[in-house]
């Protein structure tokens, strides 16, 4: 397994695509259709004497075009094989359009969020600055769920359905021992590891992945993505390959701690309306994130709203228009995430 970093000054950094290169050829993930990003996957798969014509299968962790965006274009020089999460596969094969391209969604959405037009004006202007040819050629796509099995470039994949960021985020499970060029890095007990993660935006070593902005299709985005970082936790993974940055050699830790992250950051938005009094998801996030940019005028309310409506499901507050007010002045929040094995080992920080 080798990994191949792209640049990405459009979203969260660089992007990790991985090649899979046993009996067949894989790739997870592709990066953006840019001229620039396609040059960096050439000149990296040219390392390995890969090309793109020479790809047999490609397994996307979710539809965002810094994973999906090549994915076309690839399918189209070497007939690969596509494989995506079927709650994600229209924005991958063409038959929806994304946030950033459908302007009644982009208004309902903001409208709803209180986000004020002259903000609303500055972030279409983004869209329409950076979004062209972003999500590249539809691919024809094989749907999986959670639970498939497939193997790719000699390796057997398990697909662990963690939605949050999106609606169809998937990770896949594998056994470090059947990769070939891949050394596991042995256990503090001298015993090799078992099984590893491709999580894609799922888990992160740097950044807390958005939910809530990050796609907008995701009913109660909060909650599920906390289910799924409970998921990982109990995994019990050795290590995993995300779609950002470096290897996490702990990710039951790692996700342990996004999930009590998200119990500090839920705390903060009800001082928020405790000190304001009612309150849209834009001014809850301009209280949490201060003055936003680019992506992040739909990522910071996107979030803020996230943990409003995780907080009106439970009842906590209620929404009124488009803003929310407390209804439980003392909530138990740490009774509205998950518990985990690792809940005392962790003290995470907003």
């Amino acid at each position: 397994m080798k990994r191949i970093q792209l640049g990405n000054t459009v979203f969260e950094g660089e992007n990790d695509v991985y090649l899979l290169d046993g009996e067949t050829t894989a790739l997870v993930d592709t990066g953006v259709a840019l001229p620039d990003v396609r040059a960096d996957l050439e000149a990296g798969l040219a390392a390995y004497d890969v090309a793109f014509a020479d790809v047999d299968a490609i397994v996307l962790t979710h539809w965002h075009p810094d994973h999906a965006g090549l994915a076309g274009e690839i399918q189209a020089e070497s007939g690969a094989d596509v494989y995506v999460h079927e709650a994600d596969a229209p924005l991958v094969n063409g038959d929806e359009i994304p946030l950033t391209e459908d302007r009644d969604l982009q208004r309902e959405t903001f409208d709803r969020w209180g986000i004020p037009q002259a903000d609303q004006d500055r972030l279409t202007a983004f869209f329409e600055s950076v979004s062209a040819g972003l999500s590249g050629r539809p691919a024809d796509v094989t749907t999986l769920v959670d639970g498939d099995e497939l193997t790719v470039g000699g390796v057997r994949l398990e697909a662990l359905h963690l939605p949050g960021h999106t609606a169809g985020l998937t990770g896949f499970a594998f056994d470090p021992r059947e990769v070939a060029g891949h050394e596991p890095v042995a256990e503090s007990d001298g015993s090799t590891p078992t099984e590893e993660l491709f999580t894609g935006d799922a888990l992160l070593p740097k950044y807390t992945p958005n939910v809530g902005g990050a796609d907008v299709r995701v009913d109660a985005p909060l909650a599920a993505y906390a289910r799924s970082l409970a998921r990982i936790v109990e995994r019990d993974a050795d290590a995993a390959h995300p779609g950002h940055r470096w290897r996490i050699d702990d990710p039951s830790r790692r996700a342990a701690e996004i999930l009590d992250h998200h119990r500090h950051r839920t705390r903060r938005v009800l001082a928020v309306l405790d000190a304001d009094g009612p309150s849209t998801p834009w001014e809850v996030s301009a209280e949490l994130f201060g003055d936003l940019a680019e992506i992040h005028i739909l990522h910071g309310p996107g979030e803020a709203f996230a943990h409003l409506d995780h907080l009106d499901d439970a009842g906590v507050v209620e929404r009124d228009g488009t803003a929310y007010r407390v209804v439980d002045p003392d909530p138990d929040v740490d009774a509205l995430f998950p518990t985990t094995r690792l809940d005392d080992a962790v003290d995470g920080s907003d």
